[in-house]
């Protein structure tokens, strides 16, 4: 995974202040709603982030295959670690939610370093609705053959764009 100097100067400056206490609205289109067991909120009992705000968020590369798509692809986004620390997430568990309302359960034991991303950006482009986006959990499934499981392609949810913490 690569991580810009920037990114993670911002990112220990926001950490190293009650953990993102002040979580700023967003200015441009919502592309995530969180809400459930936070304790982060910007916009009523929800956290919600637009392109740039999660831009913001000590963003991640990795390279990877996917079942999705042809030969090694490279995925830019938010490690789900780094937003569930974000919304001050305390439950267990999430449910991911995809615009047409498909959704899936991802454990707490998958936020974790090195793990998942919420990513924004394919191969260095936005993502469509019809190529997948705006947003698309992705594991690094070739860094761990334990990634390569019908239960962890099963919550590589695309097109998401809801997530409630549950307990």
């Amino acid at each position: 995974m690569t991580r810009t100097l920037p990114a993670l100067t911002l990112a220990a400056l926001l950490l190293g202040t009650a953990a993102f206490a002040d979580l700023p609205e967003p200015t441009g289109d919502v592309l995530l709603t969180v809400d459930g067991d936070i304790t982060e909120t910007n916009v009523g009992d929800t956290a919600q982030f637009d392109r740039a705000m999660m831009e913001a968020m000590d963003p991640v590369t990795i390279t990877t295959t996917t079942i999705w798509t042809d030969g090694e692809q490279t995925f830019t986004g938010v490690p789900l670690s780094t937003l569930m620390a974000a919304v001050g997430a305390g439950g267990d568990v999430i449910s991911a939610t995809a615009v047409n309302d498909y959704a899936v359960e991802i454990p707490r034991t998958d936020w974790v370093d090195d793990g998942p991303i919420v990513a924004y950006l394919n191969n260095g482009e936005p993502m469509s609705l019809r190529d997948k986006g705006p947003l698309w959990m992705i594991y690094p499934f070739d860094s761990r053959t334990e990634y390569q499981s019908e239960v962890i392609y099963s919550r590589s949810i695309w097109q998401l764009d809801r997530i409630t913490v549950r307990d």
